[in-house]
């Protein structure tokens, strides 16, 4: 499956990608405000590690938001949901393996809950309505969805999901999987710091870069200006 993703990046499409009307497809919208979550996670007494998978759409922009969050101690691009057999790029387009590109967030609970993480996936990362897509890239392995590492992780994204639907806070019910997490699979070298690495290429320009502005100003206090690694 040749995704918008691939066709935009591709050598033929770069020349074509200054213009308005070639580009004048679907932009992500800006963030929408939503609630706290009524259930979360406390902050924790002491420093320490806790990790979850995000998927919500290409993982460069995933990658890219998480690494600007306070609290956050590192973000891995990869795979989640398929076998270890088929976790590369090329064989995860095909929208068969089961995987969802996704991102691997370790965070210190002392200093930003999961709750505060599931604000900014849902209100600023991607669009948690789109079912298996994320405009402008189809398919399953752009699906949204939570692969909770903690049974206190599927209590709180659960509970968020059901508050933001009986709140009305997006126009669609989220279509956002939540569910075990069993394996992660980094992604290639190439594709890993993609949008800190590459701040103008066009798709990153155009689909990246706003989410990042909007972090910034929906979530001052837990936006940092230097990506961790």
């Amino acid at each position: 499956m040749l995704t918008f993703r691939g066709f935009l990046t591709s050598g033929a499409f770069l020349a074509l990608a200054v213009s308005a009307v070639t580009l004048a497809t679907a932009r992500p919208s800006a963030a929408v405000a939503i609630p706290d979550p009524k259930t979360d996670t406390s902050l924790a007494s002491e420093h320490g590690a806790a990790m979850t998978v995000l998927a919500g759409g290409c993982f460069w922009g995933m990658q890219a938001v998480f690494e600007h969050v306070k609290g956050v101690t590192h973000v891995t691009a990869g795979y989640s949901g398929g076998s270890a057999e088929t976790a590369q790029y090329e064989t995860v387009s095909t929208g068969t393996t089961g995987h969802a590109e996704s991102i691997q967030v370790t965070y210190d609970p002392a200093r930003i809950t999961f709750g505060q993480l599931l604000k900014i996936y849902f209100s600023v990362a991607h669009n948690p309505t789109e079912l298996n897509r994320q405009t402008p890239d189809e398919g399953t392995q752009y699906r949204s969805a939570i692969f909770f590492a903690a049974p206190e992780q599927q209590t709180v994204a659960e509970g968020y999901i059901a508050q933001l639907n009986a709140g009305k806070a997006f126009p669609s019910p989220i279509v956002t999987q939540v569910v075990p997490y069993k394996a992660f699979y980094a992604a290639e070298a190439y594709h890993q710091d993609y949008l800190t690495l590459h701040p103008n290429q066009p798709y990153i320009a155009y689909y990246d870069m706003p989410k990042l502005a909007d972090l910034r100003k929906e979530f001052p206090a837990l936006y940092v200006d230097t990506p961790t690694n």
